[in-house]
């Protein structure tokens, strides 16, 4: 993300949340956790100034995951009380402004925190952000059919789509998805078997199937929610102790089609190998829909309601 526009949206973070502490420091993401340590530490010390007088051997680094869009590591400090603080510290992956509006996921964090999502957010710097450590496994894409942990889900979403995220509330669903196709319909590669296949791609067709498709979502009146738009395993972590489920990483978030949301986490199932028979059967999506419309009493719902849920 090019420098103005990351300051934008620290500027729109700290407008909501004036405590929030920034840096203008930034970690290289190619590096190892013990390479990137001495950086890391030099940008705790810049954010929480209660550190800027403890050494290097106070901090320790590792690994927590990595994807196509973040890094995360895990960073303990052995404060001089003694007392040891876990914090994630999330790094951008390189080329994420493509497909990522950083502003807006920073403007809805402080939101979404408040309602219980996602780690705090501690520290905002130039290529990443400094959150609270949450003590918990990542989901695997066969944890999210397990009857308990789709109810669970479903509860939890519900709550997530009742969040108000201040701006407009005009979905974005289509705006990202032409800005996607923008960026995919305009590459070129150094490899030539790689350009070579990609130009195999019929974009104009791919165009024509997108038009046609929010066509035929303007004719329905679908509820329009703030949705997580990325709900897959790796967005979910659980406590097993404690049995609390956590929805985590906001970074496509926006206001969207209720339908949309629910129907991609239905997608997610497929896992990272796109196993789409893995999809859930309608009694799996009749069961997350009953906890999604009233955890409470899950049972009372009508077929006939339920369908009219599978619509939107």
């Amino acid at each position: 993300m090019g420098a103005v526009n990351i300051w934008n949206a620290i500027e729109v973070a700290e407008s909501h949340t004036s405590d929030i502490p920034s840096s203008s420091l930034t970690i290289d993401h190619s590096l190892s956790p013990s390479d990137m340590k001495p950086r890391i530490v030099e940008l705790c010390k810049d954010l929480f100034k209660k550190w800027s007088n403890l050494d290097e051997s106070h901090f320790s680094v590792e690994r927590v995951s990595g994807g196509i869009t973040n890094l995360l590591l895990k960073v303990s400090v052995v404060e001089k009380n003694g007392n040891i603080v876990n914090i994630t510290v999330r790094l951008y992956g390189p080329n994420t402004e493509y497909v990522i509006n950083r502003e807006r996921e920073l403007q809805a964090i402080p939101y979404l925190s408040a309602a219980g999502f996602g780690a705090k957010l501690l520290g905002i710097f130039a290529n990443g952000m400094v959150q609270s450590f949450i003590d918990a496994r990542t989901l695997a894409p066969p944890d999210m059919r397990e009857p308990k942990l789709a109810a669970e889900i479903a509860k939890q979403l519900r709550k997530f789509h009742q969040v108000d995220i201040p701006g407009s509330k005009e979905p974005q669903l289509w705006n990202d998805i032409f800005k996607f196709y923008g960026k995919a319909s305009n590459l070129n590669f150094d490899d030539f078997e790689e350009q070579k296949k990609y130009e195999t791609i019929s974009f104009k067709e791919i165009i024509s199937e997108i038009i046609e498709l929010k066509e035929l979502t303007g004719c329905l009146d679908a509820p329009v929610v703030y949705a997580h738009n990325d709900l897959l395993s790796g967005n979910l972590m659980l406590n097993d102790d404690e049995e609390r489920l956590y929805i985590i990483d906001f970074e496509y978030g926006s206001y969207s089609y209720r339908g949309f949301d629910i129907g991609n986490h239905f997608n997610e199932y497929a896992g990272y190998d796109c196993d789409y028979s893995l999809c859930p059967n309608k009694d799996e999506q009749y069961h997350f829909f009953r906890h999604y419309l009233d955890p409470e009493r899950p049972e009372e719902f009508a077929e006939h309601e339920i369908s009219q849920l599978s619509c939107f």
